[in-house]
């Protein structure tokens, strides 16, 4: 069945809701998120256990030569700005990067047209509630990684460097940092649904199949793209932390140039 514009309801911020012990709940991030998390827990699952048959045949499977080439790339990255595959830095941003790359793609997955049915699950990224919470979860890891790794004393002198006159603003950028990761993974997601849903709208006869496969196409590329840089950030951002002002410098200008 064709559909015509009035099929198309596009409500941002709107959810299907749910109060629990005096919190509202959006039912759909929630539900999307734990299915989004159980196929990264299945997909490495997987790859364990082909590892074990790759270790009797060795022959690894498609699956572990997609996963091996992730977690190298990002192994790289760790190591070229913090100097060794750090044990908690590494996991952390591979997580995070096939977490919402699976996230992202979710809404990607077809569902009946129908008043109200453009998907079958929609993105959790598409919401802030998910990304601020992810964003904060990865700054404040790297907070508690710097003041580890430099002390107490150590870690917040690098607000006062190099002029003590700076401290406001240094203190702002810090806290800022969770606001853009979130709403940079929001932003590209949500508009891109958007899209979606702007295309679906458009009648057959208009060519809106093949408009929808080719922007569906282009959504695959921005989630994973949005992934990595997600991903990336986190890592530059644990570099920063770790590093003395003029390391901190370099990596802030490499960060300011990824961000654009």
């Amino acid at each position: 069945m064709a559909l015509v514009p009035a099929d198309i309801h596009i409500t941002p911020g709107e959810h299907p809701t749910r109060d629990w012990f005096g919190f509202t709940v959006n039912l759909d991030t929630v539900t999307s998120t734990l299915i989004a998390a159980a196929i990264v827990l299945l997909l490495g699952l997987l790859v364990r256990r082909a590892l074990t048959r790759t270790a009797e045949d060795h022959v690894p499977t498609k699956l572990q030569l997609i996963w091996e080439s992730v977690v190298g790339e990002v192994n790289k990255q760790v190591e070229d700005n913090l100097g060794k595959v750090h044990p908690y830095v590494a996991p952390l941003a591979i997580s995070l990067f096939f977490f919402i790359l699976i996230a992202n793609w979710l809404e990607l997955i077809p569902s009946e047209f129908g008043p109200g049915r453009l998907h079958a699950l929609p993105a959790p990224t598409a919401d802030t509630n998910l990304t601020y919470a992810m964003g904060i979860f990865a700054v404040g890891s790297v907070w508690v990684y710097g003041i580890r790794t430099k002390g107490v004393k150590g870690y917040f002198s690098h607000f006062v460097q190099p002029y003590p006159i700076l401290l406001p603003l240094n203190v702002l950028e810090e806290l800022v940092k969770p606001v853009t990761l979130a709403l940079r993974l929001f932003g590209n997601i949500f508009a891109g649904g958007i899209m979606l849903a702007l295309i679906a709208a458009i009648p057959w006869y208009f060519g809106m199949p093949v408009a929808n496969i080719l922007w569906k196409m282009f959504d695959l590329a921005i989630g994973g793209l949005q992934a990595f840089i997600f991903a990336l950030l986190t890592v530059l951002y644990f570099a920063m932390a770790s590093g003395g002002h003029d390391d901190e410098h370099a990596h802030d200008s490499k960060t300011h140039e990824l961000a654009a």
